[in-house]
């Protein structure tokens, strides 16, 4: 989100005066005590309870498609934002939890019976509140980052959410990493056990590109390198290559969004990254997020100053690497608001879009060959307007196989909803 010497500075005015030191400040911003038994964890209130899309709205929320489950406002966690989401089924009972980013640290709600949510809990912040916060996961473990001074990377075992009682309850980290300080974003690769940290100092060993951090040992992270010859990267994702470049087969593929180019590396050998190669595109503003189709041909990337800078409605990019040392824009898809997109995710034929001030959007790409993308519903959580600004939706989870599906709004804090029958 934005420009990193941009969010240096609205960090800063943002949170003029948290703390910095390496614990949670219990009097920060959307933690202020409470009573003598600590600090402010929230209501843990539902605020708009299930609404079915009719007429183009749920409760006062436009739609097409898409049904309101429930949503939980910013008071019902303690904070004064949100940012990223992520999602974790614990396969032995089939519960579901929303993993839910905040300024000020990370809420965990169990969200199995969408009539009945329970907020357990949540993990402070290991330094200072920031506006940027980033969590993924890996088995049982969630991994969790933030533009905060030292804030280093958080492990939290999620197993833990099984037994809480008398919720919400105060967490702990399981253990912290402390080889990285601030970072933008982490990507995980499930399949190799490895967390890629990303958009760390700029002067750091790897100019804030990405550390390899090994988390096979979930509770004892062990990094032993990184990459970081195309400079800074402030997202990326990290995939077992077996798409259509049969170079690559097998191969650990890097693919960054670099502020103003891809970047592109196998990093299968982690002592000896090797440059696949850079890609640009016309009107760059700021190279942001991207995701690649299922078949691992098409890359789908967000620019999130292209609508800023040039005028654009929103704007998605779509790029072919079928050959991975010389891929190629294929296409570009132009929506039907002038907000600004952000992150963005494939599940099968479709592309969930978290587009700001327009809500989360669903794009139908199974006509991506053919260079035919259609939007096929959306569900808008900033009703007041769709211009290109940044508030309303930071960033959605689409992976439950129930099909709920998970939306963060910045302002507005956690949504859940499910297709419309």
């Amino acid at each position: 989100m934005l420009r990193p010497a941009l969010l240096t500075l609205l960090a800063a005015l943002l949170f003029l005066g948290c703390s910095s030191d390496d614990s949670a400040d219990p009097n920060s911003e959307g933690n202020e005590m409470n009573n003598d038994n600590g600090p402010n964890l929230g209501t843990g209130l539902v605020a708009t309870s299930a609404s079915p899309c009719q007429g183009g709205t749920a409760s006062i929320y436009p739609c097409n498609g898409y049904d309101l489950l429930f949503q939980m406002d910013l008071s019902a966690f303690a904070a004064s934002s949100a940012n990223d989401i992520w999602g974790w089924v614990d396969t032995p009972n089939n519960r579901e939890y929303a993993i839910i980013g905040l300024d000020n640290g990370t809420a965990f709600v169990d969200i199995t019976n969408a009539q009945n949510p329970v907020y357990l809990g949540k993990l402070l912040t290991a330094t200072a509140s920031s506006p940027w916060r980033d969590v993924k996961v890996y088995g049982n473990h969630a991994y969790i980052v933030a533009e905060a001074a030292n804030h280093g990377m958080q492990v939290f075992d999620l197993t833990r959410l099984r037994n809480v009682t008398d919720p919400p309850q105060q967490f702990t980290a399981d253990a912290r990493y402390s080889g990285i300080g601030n970072a933008h974003n982490i990507v995980i690769n499930e399949e190799m056990g490895f967390a890629y940290p990303v958009g760390t100092a700029r002067n750091d060993a790897f100019n804030g590109g990405v550390h390899f951090i090994d988390i096979q040992n979930p509770t004892n992270p062990n990094g032993i390198g990184g990459y970081g010859t195309n400079g800074y990267t402030h997202d990326a994702q990290v995939i077992t290559y077996n798409g259509p470049d049969t170079d690559y087969s097998g191969r650990e593929i890097f693919i960054g969004a670099n502020e103003n180019q891809i970047a592109i590396a196998d990093i299968t050998d982690k002592a000896n990254p090797v440059e696949i190669g850079t890609l640009a595109y016309g009107n760059i503003g700021y190279t942001h997020q991207g995701w690649f189709t299922e078949d691992q041909r098409y890359f789908i990337l967000g620019d999130e100053l292209d609508e800023t800078d040039f005028g654009f409605n929103s704007r998605t990019l779509v790029f072919d690497l079928t050959d991975l040392d010389n891929p190629s824009l294929h296409t570009t898809y132009i929506g039907p608001t002038g907000a600004i997109d952000h992150n963005g995710y494939v599940l099968g034929d479709e592309f969930f879009l978290a587009n700001y001030t327009a809500g989360m959007r669903v794009l139908d790409i199974s006509d991506i060959e053919n260079e035919t993308i259609t939007e096929i519903a959306f569900f808008d959580t900033y009703p007041s307007n769709d211009t290109a600004r940044f508030d309303g939706v930071w960033s959605v989870y689409p992976f439950f196989e129930s099909g709920k599906i998970l939306i963060n709004d910045i302002n507005s804090g956690l949504f859940v909803i499910e297709k419309s029958n």
